[in-house]
Parts: structure tokens; sequence; C-alpha cells
């Protein structure tokens, strides 16, 4: 009689251990995005440029939500730039590029887009629309876009628009950059940074190149 009492409880035991592995398992947390040492990049000099290209629409509308860029065509790249000296580096946003690898053997370079840029073809996928003219002839006609401004609003946290990577550091944000909704040419493309100086020497360094096409699956 003992042992069969034994034996039901052992066997109570492992029911409860089994079935809280499963409930485990069912609420387990979702998978976490590539660290930015996990993805594509370039490094030298002591700084990394490393690149995550969003060219899932799902994880990118996971991401900005209603401002979302894909649909209009734009590619969203979160770039991330680390700083093992200690000196601050300076970045050139301006002169960023995508590098396109054509299959014809030439290629584009493509220069990124401005947040509202990028909110204004979000909200007119069509064009922007006229301004409107006053009722009556007097005044001038309003310029804001209420859409694009709110979008707008949305994607300026996410944005790089920092220029300054600290000593022994580390800055990241989205890139955004028109494919004219050419997405698998992302595949052959490379992030490229050319302007990049130490502070305050102006030593500058050399080229970054990123190949977008190493990405990670997302």
């Amino acid at each position: 009689m003992r042992i069969l009492s034994l034996f039901l409880a052992i066997s109570l035991l492992c029911a409860r251990s089994f079935a809280q592995q499963d409930s485990a398992s069912q609420h387990a947390p979702p998978q976490p995005s590539p660290t930015a040492s996990s993805l594509p990049q370039d490094s030298h000099d002591r700084m990394t440029l490393s690149a995550d290209p969003y060219t899932n629409p799902a994880r990118a509308k996971e991401k900005f939500g209603k401002a979302n860029p894909i649909p209009a065509g734009i590619l969203p790249v979160e770039v991330f730039l680390r700083n093992d000296t200690t000196q601050p580096i300076h970045i050139e946003l301006s002169t960023i590029q995508l590098d396109i690898r054509l299959t014809s053997g030439g290629s584009q370079d493509v220069d990124s887009l401005g947040v509202y840029e990028v909110a204004s073809a979000i909200a007119h996928p069509g064009g922007a629309p006229a301004p409107k003219l006053p009722r009556f002839p007097m005044g001038v006609p309003k310029g804001t876009d209420s859409k694009a401004e709110n979008l707008a609003n949305i994607l300026r946290p996410l944005a790089l628009d920092a220029d300054i990577v600290p000593p022994m550091g580390m800055i990241h944000g989205f890139l955004f950059f028109d494919m004219n909704h050419r997405m698998t040419l992302v595949q052959s493309s490379s992030l490229y940074l050319p302007d990049a100086t130490m502070v305050p020497s102006n030593k500058p360094l050399m080229f970054f190149e990123v190949p977008l096409g190493s990405a990670p699956a997302p």
C-alpha cells in the first residue's frame, strides 16, 4: 500500500512539472531583434558601423505603426555607430548614401530622406495635394500639412539625428531611403558612410561600407 501511494505521489509531481513547462513555453517572450554585434558591419580605426535594414513589412509595421514607410516604397535602415576611442567622432549625416548595384552592371547612389519627406510620402502616396486657397482673396494659402506632421512626430524620435558619437559610446537610429518599391534591390545594396572625423583634431577616417545583403532574416 505504501509503495502504491509513493508511486501515485511521484506520478502527480511529474504531471505538474510537465504542465508547468508546457505553460511556460506557450507564454515565452518573443525572440529579441538582432543585436548590433550580430548585424553586418564595417569596423576600423576603432569605430564600427552596423546596419539593420527593415525589409519585412510586418516587422516595420510593429516598429513604426501607422508611420510605416515600406508601403510608400521607402526602406528604413537602423544604423548603429560605436566609438571605441577616447575622442568624439563627428559623422556627416547628409552624405550617407545607399549604394545600389544594378543587375545591368552599373550602380546608383541614393541619398537619405528627411523625416518630413518620409512622412509626406506616407501621408500622400499619390503626391502631396496643392495648398488650399482661402475662401476670400486675402491672406496666403495654408502650408501646414497636419497629416504629414502627425506622422513626422512618430518618426522623429526613431530617426538618427545625432552626428557626434561620444568616446567609448554608441548612437543609433533610422535612416530612410526611397527604393521606389524595389525592395529586392536591398540584397545588392550597401550603406556607405564617407565622412567621419575625429574631434577636435579633424582627422578624417577611412570610409565605411556595410553590405545590407548579409543582414540576418527578420
